[in-house]
């Protein structure tokens, strides 16, 4: 486990939905240079996390930190100016755009002083593209001609325009095939030798165990297990997904306390 202070860092976050309780007590650690996998199933609250990190659902109590300080995250431009950039499972590519479209749609604007024209993004483009060994044919490709892997790919190259420390994946490898799979997952192992913080949220183990030095598992809303990837196996981060381990650890101590003379 990282032994640095965590750049992005939630303490007792809860968030509730009318009588819906979606996340209880929520502590939350993302260190720069590493990959924090979330993991959960259906109705965990992994969603709502990212959402509440990214500052689309601010969450209802608890505390947020960013870097050692504490900070109100809002907005999603709250988020962005922090440096915390998120890629969502559906990627918000238009397919009849071509790449560089794509990467800089609602980001012409460079600057205050200077807006760009065509030939400087597609020179930006093609330099975060190189940055990040994104393998396309042409940054003038339209996105609706590319691979499933190729797409992620430009969906999390976008991300890196504004140069974040955070970048939140949702499914980055959902639906796709083995070879386009590899490619988003050399892409998350780049992006943590970058130096940044990366949070992968997941329902692959295999894929997660892949690249995460981290596993946070959710259940029914509550943080339930952090856990090494290099020191625990599928079968632990499953037994804490399904709850069996605290079945087990609380008939354990049910057992101690009947022995006990």
């Amino acid at each position: 486990m990282p032994d640095s202070a965590p750049l992005l860092q939630l303490r007792g976050v809860s968030k509730r939905f009318g009588a819906v309780q979606a996340l209880t007590d929520v502590d939350f650690a993302a260190h720069a240079g590493q990959v924090t996998a979330l993991v959960g199933d259906n109705g965990a609250g992994k969603s709502t996390l990212i959402k509440t990190i990214s500052g689309i659902q601010p969450f209802d109590q608890g505390d947020y930190l960013f870097d050692g300080q504490s900070v109100h995250v809002a907005t999603p431009q709250a988020a962005t100016a922090l440096g915390i950039a998120t890629v969502y499972q559906d990627l918000a590519l238009c397919d009849n755009l071509d790449v560089v479209a794509n990467l800089y749609l609602g980001r012409e604007e460079l600057s205050a002083v200077r807006v760009l024209d065509e030939t400087d993004m597609e020179q930006e483009a093609s330099k975060v593209l190189r940055r990040l060994a994104v393998r396309i044919p042409s940054v003038r490709t339209q996105v609706a001609s590319l691979s499933g892997g190729q797409r992620q790919s430009v969906a999390i190259a976008r991300s890196m325009l504004g140069e974040p420390k955070v970048v939140l994946l949702d499914e980055p490898t959902a639906a796709l095939g083995v070879a386009q799979t590899a490619q988003v997952l050399d892409l998350i192992r780049t992006l943590r030798e970058h130096g940044l913080a990366v949070v992968v949220i997941s329902h692959n183990l295999a894929d997660v165990f892949q690249v995460a030095d981290t596993i946070v598992v959710l259940r029914l809303g509550r943080q339930v297990g952090v856990l090494d990837a290099k020191q625990t196996n599928s079968d632990d981060v499953v037994a804490a997904i399904t709850g069996s381990r605290a079945a087990e650890e609380a008939e354990e101590q049910e057992q101690a306390e009947v022995n006990e003379p």
